[in-house]
């Protein structure tokens, strides 16, 4: 018999962040068969215009040959439904993971087994063109070589941490997780800000997109921290003095931005986080 070498991927749903993860797999060197369950028509098609094997339920998924990773990119309450039904492929040492928000590893060993290897993962959205943040903890029976096989399929939409400490995933989720729609407000807050100086709405529009965008890019790729370009941009009693006067006051974004991650990481909590 020949030893299977492409990696075996049984995806369940195909939304935004499954087909996300779809694309960046059967686009990428590496060899990855995949085979998505997807209710919806319309998404089910998208997913085998892209190249993926598809079917609508579980039940119309043969056994054999046995998944390497079972990835679940379901709503966090549909995961009571769909967590029984995959513990067969988990009992015959599949990887599950997980990107379903505030849903933990011990719900998940309850459900599947306390012998199950997973992963549970934080992503964001801009993993839709593969700049997201994937942050991922294991439990203890996940072993090194699929921790790797973890990192490996997960950086098909960006960059992926590991931590070690499950309870840091409510921080992650008001950081990261949540952190998108924070930036968009800041975006939109520039725009409107920019137009109620003079500016037409479609140059303020872009002024604001292209500025935080290069900001990003800078931040990200440059050598320095994000304090130091700060003062590197700020020359003494000139405009962005001005501005961060405004900015970095009392009454300015740090105790507010402080205030908007802890009710983030408080309400993921309350939703069920570790």
């Amino acid at each position: 018999m020949t030893a299977r070498t492409n990696v075996q991927v049984l995806l369940i749903g195909c939304g935004n962040m499954g087909y996300a993860l779809a694309v960046g797999w059967l686009t990428g060197a590496e060899a990855i068969e995949v085979h998505i369950v997807e209710p919806s028509a319309p998404l089910r098609e998208r997913a085998a215009a892209a190249g993926a094997a598809t079917s609508a339920e579980l039940g119309d998924v043969s056994a054999r040959p046995t998944p390497d990773v079972v990835l679940l990119a379901v709503k966090p309450q549909q995961m009571d439904t769909v967590l029984p039904d995959i513990r067969r492929f988990a009992e015959s040492s599949a990887l599950v993971i997980s990107v379903a928000a505030g849903v933990g590893l011990e719900r998940m060993e309850e459900a599947l087994g306390t012998r199950t290897s997973l992963i549970r993962c934080m992503p964001n959205t801009p993993a839709a063109i593969g700049a997201g943040m994937m942050v991922c903890v294991a439990n203890g029976q996940a072993s090194p070589d699929q921790r790797a096989l973890a990192q490996r399929l997960l950086s098909a939409t960006g960059q992926v941490r590991f931590v070690q400490d499950e309870a840091l995933m409510d921080a992650v989720t008001a950081v990261s997780g949540s952190g998108p729609a924070y930036v968009f407000h800041m975006i939109d807050c520039l725009e409107r800000a920019g137009i109620a100086e003079g500016l037409p709405g479609d140059l303020a529009r872009e002024l604001a997109l292209q500025t935080v965008y290069g900001a990003g890019r800078l931040a990200r790729e440059g050598d320095t921290d994000p304090a130091t370009l700060r003062r590197q941009v700020t020359s003494p009693n000139g405009t962005t003095a001005a501005a961060l006067a405004e900015l970095m006051g009392p009454a300015g974004v740090d105790p507010v931005i402080a205030r908007a991650v802890h009710a983030a990481r408080r309400r993921s909590v309350e939703l069920g986080g570790s």
